[in-house]
C-alpha cells in the first residue's frame, strides 16, 4: 500500500510531516510513502529513507491561493503531483496539511468522485464526552448547498467509515436539525429525514440538535456544508474560549487559587485530553475514488501519525469500494 504525501503543506512543513511519516513507517512496515515537495528541504529532516521515496516539486500551493485556479496553474506543486499520482494508480491514497479548498478541488477534479456520489463531503472527527471514538460530522464545508439525496449518500458513506475505521458494528446516524421531532426543519431537512428513515443498512436514530453534537448521542451526524461548517466553528471556538478563560481564572487570581489549580491539574488534563483531536487524525474527503485526508495546517507529529492510521484502516478494509458496491446496488434496485 502506497500513500502520496503533500510534504510542503501546513505551517511547519516539511519537518513535522517527515517526522510523522517516519513514525508511521516504523509502526506499519507494509506501508510505503511517496513524499512530494522540495527534495533538499525534505532530505534535511529525513532520518531514514526506508519505505520512503521523494519526488521533487518546485511549486507550492499557498493558503492564500484561490483553490481551483491554484490546482490548474500550479501543475508541478506538491499537492497536484500527489493527487495526480493517485489518479494514475501510482499511489493508493493521499493526505495533505495544505490549503483545504485546493485539496477539495484536487480531490474532485483530479482524483475524481465515486460515480454514484453527487458531491463528496468533508468529514472530521469531533470529541464527545462519553467515548474515545468521537463523532463524525459531514459535510463541514465542501458543499454550502445540498439536496436531500446528498445527505443520504453522506450518511451511507459515514456509516461504512464508522464500521471500518472505528469498528462500530451499527453506527448511530443522526440528522443535524433545529429540533428532535420528526417534523422539524425546512424542506431540505424534512426530505432528508424521510430518505434516511427509509435507507436500508444504516441505523438512523432521527434528528440531533446542535447542543448534543458533543454529547455522544450519535456516531455520525449528517448536515449540509454551510450548517456543518458553522456548527463546527462555533463548537471549536466555544471549547477553546472556555479552556482559555478557565486557565486565566486559575492562574491570575492569587496564591490560593494557584494552589487549587495545582491540586485539580490532573483532572483538568483529563478535560484537555477529551478535547484533543490528534488521535482522530484528519478530516476525510468522502465520496472520492481513493482515500484523501486533510489534516490541520498546525498538526503535530501525532496527528500525522494517526492520519496515516486512518488511511491505513480505509485501505485495509477497502472502504471506498464498499461504498461503490452499495451505491451500485442501490442504483440497480431502483
Amino acid at each position: 500500500m502506497k500513500i502520496a504525501v503533500d510534504a510542503m503543506g501546513g505551517d511547519n512543513a516539511p519537518q513535522v510531516v517527515v517526522e510523522g511519516i517516519e513514525k508511521a513507517r516504523d509502526e506499519w512496515s507494509d506501508l510505503e510513502f511517496v513524499l512530494y515537495g522540495d527534495e533538499t528541504k525534505i532530505k534535511e529532516v529525513l532520518q531514514n529513507n526506508k519505505n520512503i521515496t521523494i519526488v521533487h516539486t518546485d511549486e507550492e500551493i499557498l493558503g492564500t491561493d484561490e483553490p481551483v485556479k491554484a490546482i490548474r496553474s500550479k501543475k508541478n506543486s506538491s499537492m497536484v503531483r500527489a493527487a495526480r499520482s493517485v489518479k494514475d494508480g501510482e499511489n493508493d491514497a493521499m493526505f495533505s496539511l495544505g490549503n483545504t479548498g485546493a485539496l477539495l478541488a484536487a480531490g474532485i477534479f483530479i482524483i475524481g468522485r465515486i460515480k454514484q456520489v453527487d458531491r463528496p463531503a468533508l468529514m472530521p472527527t469531533l470529541p464527545v464526552t462519553n467515548s474515545p471514538l468521537g463523532v463524525n460530522m459531514l459535510d463541514v464545508g465542501a458543499n454550502a448547498e445540498a439536496k436531500a439525496t446528498y445527505l443520504q449518500q453522506w450518511a451511507v458513506m459515514g456509516s461504512i467509515y464508522a464500521q471500518d475505521v472505528k469498528q462500530i458494528k451499527e453506527p448511530r446516524i443522526g440528522l443535524l436539525n433545529n429540533g428532535s421531532e420528526a417534523d422539524k426543519g425546512d424542506t431540505l431537512h424534512k426530505e432528508a429525514y424521510e430518505l434516511l428513515k427509509n435507507t436500508e443498512e444504516i441505523n438512523f436514530i432521527g434528528n440531533v440538535e446542535s447542543n448534543d453534537i458533543l454529547a455522544g448521542v450519535a456516531d455520525v451526524i449528517v448536515t449540509d456544508g454551510f450548517t456543518g461548517n458553522a456548527a463546527l466553528k462555533a463548537t471549536e471556538g466555544t471549547a477553546r474560549i472556555i479552556l482559555h478563560e478557565l486557565k486565566k481564572a486559575l492562574m491570575n487570581n492569587g496564591f490560593f487559587t494557584k494552589m487549587g489549580a495545582a491540586i485539580v491539574a490532573p483532572s483538568l488534563k483529563g478535560i484537555k485530553d477529551t478535547f484533543d483531536t490528534s488521535r482522530a487524525g484528519g478530516a476525510v474527503l468522502l465520496g472520492l475514488k481513493s482515500p484523501v485526508v486533510k489534516a490541520h495546517g498546525a498538526a503535530d507529529v501525532d496527528t500525522i501519525f494517526y492520519t496515516v492510521k486512518q488511511i491505513y484502516d480505509m485501505l485495509l478494509n477497502d472502504t471506498v469500494n464498499k461504498a461503490n458496491t452499495y451505491f451500485e446496488k442501490m442504483q440497480s434496485d431502483k
